[in-house]
């Protein structure tokens, strides 16, 4: 008996140290994970056991002038588990210039846009902006959504923003490099402090160094941005209605356009917008970034694209991108426009890189369900086999009057049975000629005046105007489903050596058989300089009485236009909501015979000559 007793306590000795390792280990919080998706642990959601510190990171640039390395403004989000239990988890990352505020309306900030083409608008006036917030916190934005999930948030403000050093740029290089610093530094790659100009370091010893970055619009833009320089750490990017080229912002294939909602808004008008740094630099940045390279650049007299413009182009720095991507944008977004998102997911593809997309019917913003986040990030963030990565469906479109959380998912965007259809055009002015697959010789020529006080909406309802051609298929008997990037060809001249050349695709009635989404009837639209028909660089006069071939895309889209409806493509000059406004009266004259309009259809001709077949 004693030697039993002796050798029980002998085994209990040897075995507590077990047990008690053991229970230590099942009592860690740790991340957990059900159907490929981060799961909310209730000891990360008490708020008030958060970590919340600042810290300014050093970046390779110093765009202020001041001899020294620019710093970032950082702000840091973490469970207190990354402390007391040594736990290392990945960061989600967002980055803005709007943290810190943005400048007031003031009147004349925007450019004048009531001038003839080929002429500037009268010098504007420069907002100022008082900067706002309090340290520690940047922002709250990502914070209630990621960290009880077991994330890390991280925020910074951009070069030239709140208490961010350096100089706004609007798409130039800093803008690329100020995230990859954050980036590098939470893989011990940069250095970071604890104050904007001492020497007291801060290391990020606990994180992973697996970064993930999302935002909406210039927050949006910041990710891609971060992801050009090809920086090791950030694993995924998701995107939501990004600009991913100043050009195509303000531009539209060599035309001064306007972003929806924005008439007369140009890169030096936002520069001065998100201008909320440090008041004692912002003189050196203005003189050199806004009053030199932007006003010597932006060229708003000829509209045409250069080298200043390629420079703030994502597309042209993707060459070493690494990171994979989910990409979100509305088709009604008139702001940033949903070929912003496509061209980069195209490019993505072609590179290899893990890509989907996810478009919805709706207008500026709009970010994927949370649950599909979740399983971007999770997958890439902590290395879960969720299947993402072999998911055979790429992207997933919010079908009409669908939640945003139900898209309907199908194998590509566009849609891989959709085929690119001719549309020829019969006279009908200043009525309404017709939209056909069949080609009608000898249709001859229509003109319409330009007058900018008409609005597209009205041109488009208007039974008989002398403002704009239009031209319509018959009455669908059966759906018809668009998706992919339309195509215009429009042979035309010109009474005047420049004018606007506006496109809209509409969906007739005007709201009747349709839902009530914004700009409902508006299918798509496109505006380009005709002045520029041969080069999207260099524009040439237009010769009264000299016809022109000028092709360009309409924005992308992917809608079912509903039975009952019928197709209309509208051509007409200045467009009252995003184009300059020239003095009405210059006559544009359309070659019907040389006129061609592609539309992708899913189902191709088949399709559609049977929605057109009488009911």
């Amino acid at each position: 008996m004693k030697k039993i007793i002796k050798l029980s306590f002998f085994l209990s000795v040897l075995i507590f140290p077990f047990i008690s390792a053991n229970a230590q280990t099942v009592a860690k919080s740790v991340p957990v994970f059900e159907n490929g998706e981060a799961q909310i642990v209730p000891e990360f959601k008490d708020s008030e056991k958060w970590i919340r510190h600042d810290l300014w990171v050093e970046t390779a640039f110093d765009t202020d002038g001041d001899g020294k390395k620019d710093r970032m403004y950082v702000d840091v989000t973490r469970p207190i588990q990354t402390d007391t239990e040594g736990l290392k988890l990945p960061v989600i990352y967002e980055s803005s210039p709007y943290y810190s505020g943005v400048a007031p309306d003031v009147e004349g900030g925007f450019w004048d846009v009531n001038h003839e083409l080929g002429q500037i608008g009268k010098e504007r006036v420069h907002a100022e902006v008082v900067r706002t917030g309090k340290r520690p916190i940047i922002s709250n934005s990502q914070v209630s959504t990621w960290l009880p999930r077991g994330f890390i948030v991280v925020h910074s403000c951009s070069p030239g923003t709140g208490l961010s050093q350096g100089s706004p740029t609007v798409g130039g290089e800093n803008e690329s490099l100020a995230p990859k610093a954050v980036i590098d530094w939470l893989n011990g790659r940069a250095k970071g402090y604890t104050t904007p100009d001492g020497n007291e370091k801060v290391k990020a010893y606990w994180t992973t160094g697996k970064v993930g970055m999302t935002g909406t619009s210039y927050n949006g833009t910041i990710p891609l941005a971060a992801a050009t320089t090809g920086v090791k750490g950030l694993e995924v990017i998701i995107p939501v209605a990004p600009n991913t080229s100043y050009y195509h912002y303000y531009r539209s294939n060599g035309l001064v356009r306007s972003p929806g909602g924005y008439l007369g808004e140009d890169v030096d008008v936002l520069y001065d917008f998100i201008h909320s740094g440090d008041e004692s630099k912002r003189a050196y940045s203005n003189a050199l970034i806004r009053d030199t390279e932007m006003k010597n650049g932006m060229d708003r007299i000829t509209g045409d694209y250069n080298d200043f413009w390629a420079g703030r182009d994502y597309l042209n720095h993707m060459g070493t991108m690494k990171a994979a991507m989910l990409m979100s944008h509305g088709f009604n977004d008139w702001n940033v426009m949903p070929e912003h998102s496509y061209r980069i997911y195209k490019k993505a593809k072609e590179m290899g890189l893990e890509t989907g997309i996810y478009y919805h019917q709706n207008a500026h913003g709009g970010q994927p369900p949370i649950s599909m986040m979740n399983k971007w990030f999770t997958h890439y963030l902590f290395g879960i086999d969720n299947g993402i990565e072999k998911e055979t469906n790429k992207a997933w479109i919010v079908r009409e009057n669908d939640d945003m959380s139900n898209p309907t998912p199908y194998k590509d965007y566009p849609n891989p049975d959709a085929e690119s259809i001719s549309f020829y055009l019969t006279k009908g002015a200043p009525k309404v000629g017709g939209l056909t697959t069949t080609k009608s010789s000898n249709q001859g020529k229509e003109t319409l005046v330009d007058n900018y006080s008409f609005t597209g909406e009205i041109l488009a309802r208007a039974e008989n105007t002398n403002h704009r051609v239009l031209y319509v298929t018959p009455k669908f008997s059966q759906d018809v489903h668009i998706s992919g990037v339309p195509r215009i060809t429009v042979k035309l001249s010109s009474s005047k050596p420049a004018a606007n050349l506006s496109v809209w695709l509409v969906s007739l009635p005007w709201n009747e058989g349709r839902g009530t989404k914004i700009n409902d009837n508006i299918i798509t639209r496109g505006w380009a300089d005709p002045q520029n028909h041969s080069s999207i660089r260099k524009g040439e006069p237009l010769v009264n009485g000299k016809f022109y071939e000028v092709s360009f895309d309409l924005m992308p889209d992917d809608q079912i236009i509903k039975k009952g409806q019928q197709i209309g493509l509208m051509i007409f000059s200045s467009d009252k909501e995003y184009t300059l406004h020239p003095e009405p009266g210059t006559e544009l004259t359309i070659d019907l015979d040389g006129t061609i309009l592609t539309l992708p259809i899913v189902g191709g001709l088949d399709a559609f000559s049977n929605a057109v077949k009488e009911n």
